[in-house]
Formats: C-alpha cells, structure tokens, sequence
C-alpha cells in the first residue's frame, strides 16, 4: 500500500490531502481543513463512493452536489469543476475506484458490445445503491494491508463494472466506448466549456487538435488569443452572476473559471471598471 501525503497551496486555500493506494487504481482519499477546488478532465473513468463531506460538480450541462453514501461515476475527458466541502466536522473523505482503459478493453474483449457513440458522457448517479455500496464497503478492510495481490484488485474491479452493467443498461456506451476526441467545431466547445480552467494544450486535445493547429484554428475562428477570450468570456459570465444570481464574489471566482479572488478581483474591475463589491451593491439597491 502506499500513503501520499501533500499540502496544497493556492494563494487563498490551505489544506492537507492524503491518499491511501492499495493499488494505483484503487484509493482511499482524504481532504482536511475546509476547502478545495480543482478545474479538471480525468483521464480515466471515475466510480466514487462518498463516506463523508460533500462535493459539488460543475459541468457545461449542469451542477451535481454529492453527499455522506452517494455513489456516481465520472466518464473520462469531461470538463469538470470539483468543490470539496468537509461537512458537519468531518473531512471530505471517499474511495475512489479508476477504471482504466486497458482494463476495460480486458473487462470487454470477449464481450459482443457496441457503444453507441452519440450518447452523451454525463456523470451517472447511484445514490447509496445497495449492490455498489457492497462492493465498496469491502475494499475499507484493505486499506490497512501492506500488499493487496493484483489478482483481488482486479477482481474487485470487475465485480464493479458488473454491477454497474446490471443496473445502468446504458453505461456500456460510456465503459466500453475507447475513442479518442476528434476533431470538433471549436465554437460549440468553446462556447460550452470556457468556464473550466484548462491549460489550453488540454482544450486543444479536447477538440481533437494539436497545440499549434489548435492556436491557428481559434485566432481564424474568434480573431483573438485563445487566453484573451477565455478571460473575457469569465468576466461577463461573472459580471450575469452577480446581477442576476447575486451570488457572492468567492463563489463566482471559482464558478467561472478563476483560481483566485484577487487576480479574479483585480481582472474584473480592470475589464468593467469597477470591482465586484460595487455592483453588487447597486444590483441590491435595484
């Protein structure tokens, strides 16, 4: 087993996480203190199981909150915004189970599927599903073993793909489904995804495209920098935030695509003129 320890900085967020591996695909995750954000695409499929504090996603197509029992899974290459909240004093503390290509391309070799490729890749929920709940209850007595043999990983693993297989008749579509992206509009993705923070090497994988054809592609079709745009972009979805939703300024910052809420602060009053405070001020006055 191994045990990673780290603390992350983020100008304004302190907070201790550690992860307990019993295998690289297979892990105990633990957030301390109060907060943590994260803009990201995982490369595998996630299955997650919630044992205390509470996370909210938000993805293009919507806003998930997830809590102490939820079980979902996460498809690969999907823009995400990822909030841990610990909650009622507890951290924020799951396992997670990655469900590799390889070892989905070994799950179904000997099985006749054919995903149906216009099947959209949205996060699918369990809630507390008794049979899912079984399977991953299990792996907790592991964590506390030195060596767990590769043979009961993988056997674990498989009992989750096929209780996944067994309650969502769609879920082949998502873990059997081993495309790459290809090359898509960028003004549908972009216009869908700008809120994400991704280093625009991973938008430009994202839609099918190198770095370099990527830059091109985006200067012919929006006549800017992809950095310039994105940044406008942020800033008018702030600026609608706060007259519409009145939300606060730290919720906004991490909602639109910021890491923190000085630079988000100081980029809006330079874009508008003026800082968020004040309009929220004269939106509440209105």
């Amino acid at each position: 087993m191994c045990i990673y320890k780290a603390v992350l900085f983020n100008l304004e967020l302190r907070m201790q996480y550690t992860a307990k591996y019993i295998t690289p695909d297979i892990k105990l995750s633990c957030y301390e203190d109060k907060f943590f954000k994260s803009d990201i695409a995982f490369d595998q499929h996630m299955l997650i199981w919630f044992i205390s504090g509470e996370t909210k996603i938000v993805q293009a197509e919507g806003t998930y909150i997830f809590k102490a029992g939820d079980i979902f899974l996460i498809p690969r290459n999907q823009l995400a915004t990822i909030i841990n909240y610990p909650k009622e004093g507890l951290p924020h503390k799951t396992v997670v189970m990655h469900l590799s290509t390889s070892r989905l391309m070994q799950f179904y070799a000997d099985l006749k599927v054919r995903p149906r490729p216009s099947v959209q890749h949205k996060i699918r929920t369990f809630g507390n599903h008794p049979l899912l709940e079984s399977c991953l209850v299990s792996l907790i007595p592991y964590f506390d073993m030195k060596d767990l043999p590769e043979s009961i990983a993988s056997l674990k693993i498989a009992e989750a793909i096929s209780i996944l297989r067994e309650i969502d008749k769609e879920v082949d579509d998502i873990l059997a489904n081993f495309d790459e992206p290809g090359k898509i509009s960028l003004v549908d993705y972009m216009e869908k995804n700008f809120m994400f923070n991704m280093p625009i090497e991973k938008f430009g994988y994202l839609t099918g495209r190198s770095l370099t054809t990527f830059k091109r592609d985006f200067q012919k079709t929006f006549n800017t920098s992809p950095q310039k745009w994105l940044t406008q972009k942020r800033l008018e979805l702030a600026h609608y935030h706060f007259v519409e939703k009145k939300m606060k300024p730290i919720d906004v910052c991490y909602e639109v695509g910021f890491e923190n809420l000085s630079h988000f602060s100081f980029a809006f009053k330079k874009h508008f003129g003026y800082p968020p405070t004040e309009l929220l001020v004269k939106a509440a006055a209105s």
